[in-house]
């Protein structure tokens, strides 16, 4: 099949996911009239119409929700075929060592099951990456790709994929005053302690973990320094601090002298998969994919959830 037939066939599957050109267009790196160009081609083809495009919406026609539900399986077992011819040209094998800070959650640990699956000659070993030091065992070649809070600015590391867009909790002590609230208002941090990540972390990341002011511009207090998670839960737990956490790490850790409070106007937690440059193997490059690949349907997901809610 030429490939611009292909193509066509990505932004037709893309577009019945996003349901929004400007969003198919940017999981393609392509322009928004482009996947218009794409999908006029394709239903050219085909004779008939497959999305409906208003001003307010966009959604599949009778017959696109037909071409799509026959076509998926189709399109996935193509790159099933594709995915198995680059494993036996590029050998994927050995072993991939796999770093990941705060908390392995559901779609890492999915995507782990799933490249063991895939790739049987390559063991996975993980490894807890510090949190006061999220890329020296990187650097030093102690793992191979490492997922970490983000954001990361790192000139000699690679972003592969950010993912996990979790709200913010902030972890206090049952005895705190805040304990009880529903919510916290990101304003109100002002005047009380946060955490602090010690050891040597870039300071625009510890300033992302660990705010010094509030969106406002309002100060928050430095509190103690800290090199581990469970630190910095400790000393929640015992009254001496605040710690931001996003929620899924929060679930991870629930325990008794702490309870954690949503936080509403800080930015989402994100984790990233990123490796070394100038370390980029094949091993790297098949996990990345398999990540990026879930990490976008629980996306979709997410956002379908958030749209019904509205």
């Amino acid at each position: 099949m030429p490939g611009l037939e292909l193509r066509e066939l990505e932004a037709f599957l893309v577009l019945a996911e996003e349901l929004h050109f400007g969003r198919t267009g940017e999981r393609l790196y392509v322009s928004q009239g482009r996947v218009s160009q794409l999908l006029r081609s394709l239903e050219a083809r085909v004779g008939a119409r497959l999305v409906e495009r208003t001003s307010r919406r966009v959604r599949l026609t009778p017959l696109g929700e037909e071409f799509r539900r026959s076509l998926r399986p189709a399109y996935d077992g193509l790159h099933r075929a594709v995915d198995e011819a680059r494993r036996a040209a590029r050998g994927v094998e050995g072993t991939l060592r796999l770093g990941f800070q705060c908390t392995a959650n559901d779609q890492v640990t999915e995507a782990v099951a799933r490249f063991q699956e895939r790739y049987p000659a390559c063991v996975v070993e993980l490894a807890e990456v510090p949190l006061h030091d999220p890329f020296g065992a990187l650097r030093d070649g102690g793992l191979d790709a490492a997922i970490v809070l983000g954001p990361v600015l790192e000139d000699d590391l690679v972003v592969g994929a950010t993912f996990s867009r979790e709200p913010q909790t902030v972890a206090l002590s049952v005895r705190d005053p805040l304990a009880a609230r529903d919510s916290l208002a990101a304003e109100e941090l002002a005047g009380r302690a946060l955490v602090r990540v010690g050891g040597s972390a870039p300071d625009y990341w510890r300033e992302s973990f660990s705010p010094s002011v509030t969106p406002g511009g309002r100060p928050i207090g430095a509190g103690p320094v800290v090199g581990t998670l469970q630190e910095g839960l400790a000393l929640a737990a015992a009254g001496r601090a605040l710690m931001l956490l996003c929620r899924a790490t929060a679930e991870d850790h629930d325990r008794g002298p702490v309870t954690y409070v949503p936080v509403t106007g800080l930015p989402d937690s994100t984790l990233e998969l990123v490796w070394r440059r100038d370390h980029e193997t094949a091993r790297v490059r098949a996990f990345a994919a398999d990540l990026g690949d879930i990490a976008r349907r629980a996306d979709v997901a997410r956002r379908a959830v958030r749209a019904r809610a509205e």
